[in-house]
């Protein structure tokens, strides 16, 4: 008399299809973690080359810190906070789980209302909220020579807006390269190579501590120290 078949082969292979289906689907561990990098020329790389911008430049420091991520450049020379506000169904499309909202300066160097730069990115960031995304907030300062009234409600608008939605702040994304000729174009304003690596190793612990705040598992990079 024949025996059934045992129901253990069955059950292994139940649970193995299991495993390959977690691991194809988007958001577990076997994809890297989404970072959108959100911003104007400042993100986009403005007058650099092929891996020296900052997206790229910050995901080679979180790699050297052990952080397997996908940094994505969702920076657009020119943009001020209402035109990146216009771009929100398009990046949001790229399925980021972090975004590091880096605009404004254009406004600034417009003299556009802070009120309006308030209002965009309030909208900005209550709809990365309705999405589920994660928000660092890189803050940025009016220029100097816009009068003391100007600048005190330009500057204003970033802490504000950080402690209204509790996010990540990071006050000033140009910390420690903003007037530096060493770190800075000719034009004085947009970073160089040098300069762009400075802003990402100065901002990655923020990067780091908000990647670690979401439980997600995150594929690790083997052999990877404390390097910067």
């Amino acid at each position: 008399m024949r025996k059934k078949p045992r129901k253990f082969s069955r059950r292994l292979a139940s649970a193995l299809a299991l495993l390959a289906l977690s691991l194809a689907t988007p958001g577990t561990a076997a994809e890297p973690l989404r970072i959108l990098a959100f911003g104007d020329s400042l993100t986009h790389g403005y007058g650099l080359a092929a891996g020296e911008t900052f997206p790229e430049q910050l995901a080679a420091v979180l790699s050297a810190k052990g952080y397997e991520v996908a940094v994505l450049n969702g920076g657009n020379s020119g943009d001020t906070t209402a035109s990146g506000r216009t771009r929100l169904d398009w990046v949001l499309a790229e399925r980021p789980e972090i975004a590091i909202v880096e605009l404004g300066g254009n406004d600034g160097l417009r003299g556009l209302d802070p009120s309006a730069t308030y209002a965009n990115l309030d909208a900005i960031l209550m709809r990365f909220r309705a999405e589920g995304v994660a928000v660092l907030l890189a803050g940025m300062l009016a220029p100097r020579n816009l009068g003391r009234e100007y600048t005190a409600a330009f500057d204003a608008v970033f802490p504000a807006l950080a402690d209204k939605y509790g996010v990540a702040f990071y006050p000033f994304f140009l910390d420690g390269v903003a007037l530096d000729p060493a770190l800075n174009q000719p034009d004085g304003i947009h970073p160089n190579a040098a300069g762009a690596r400075r802003i990402a190793e100065r901002i990655a612990p923020k990067v780091i501590e908000l990647i670690d705040s979401l439980g997600r598992p995150v594929q690790r990079v083997e052999g990877a120290g404390g390097a910067n």
